[in-house]
């Protein structure tokens, strides 16, 4: 992408726009004790929309070494969810607020131990203003998967669970970048079928049968 054109973009500018007509940004923040928001940052290079992922590091105390989307805890000086979202980004991986532009604010998913996720998603027109400076404390490695193969039935597994009172899917996607696969599952695995559903406005090629708890939003898939 010629970070001087920002036209070059226009696929992702449509796509943008419309989510925006369709989508609020403006962040509500619910009154609760545990609230996390995730940065679903996407940018196009060679004619393809890439989200930007990272491998926790295996030193985490929770979630070590599982695929996950820039974010994290809310802290008592952010304003609200895209604060969150944004300054987590910054700390992890060296994404500059000032680079993302961000389009929508999307329904929190609510994890087994009650966190509130919210997922915001933002558009990294110039992928060249971006390097990443990885936090080794937190992230062991960052990778781009194609927004839309979580759509697809490629390259994906399943696996049926009893799980928050109910008979569900579990979604694994396997990603190989790099001479390394990473597989993205559970919860991060749900928001990005569901954001890429609401993104390109059209339903996975798969039943989802995602946890209900989770988030309101599968009802629309």
């Amino acid at each position: 992408m010629d970070s001087n054109n920002f036209t070059s973009s226009q696929r992702l500018l449509n796509l943008s726009q419309r989510f925006r007509q369709s989508n609020s940004k403006q962040s509500q923040r619910f009154k609760k004790p545990n609230r996390a928001a995730v940065l679903i940052c996407l940018f196009e290079e060679a004619d393809d929309i890439y989200v930007i992922l990272t491998k926790r590091s295996s030193n985490m105390s929770s979630y070590s070494g599982q695929v996950s989307l820039p974010g994290g805890r809310a802290d008592d000086g952010d304003k609200d969810d895209v604060h969150t979202a944004l300054r987590e980004a910054q700390e992890e991986i060296g994404l500059d607020p000032a680079v993302v532009d961000v389009v929508a604010v999307l329904e929190p998913f609510v994890t087994k131990g009650n966190v509130y996720v919210v997922p915001v998603m933002g558009i990294l027109w110039d992928k060249q203003a971006f390097n990443p400076v990885l936090n080794a404390d937190e992230v062991e490695s960052i990778f781009y998967a194609p927004f839309d193969m979580f759509l697809k039935d490629k390259n994906r597994r399943q696996k049926e669970i009893d799980f928050q009172g109910g008979k569900c899917l579990f979604h694994y996607f396997d990603h190989e970048t790099n001479n390394k696969v990473y597989t993205i599952w559970a919860i991060t695995a749900a928001i990005l079928i569901t954001s890429a559903s609401l993104f390109y406005q059209r339903p996975p090629d798969f039943q989802p049968r995602m946890p209900k708890l989770w988030n309101k939003n599968h009802s629309r898939l």
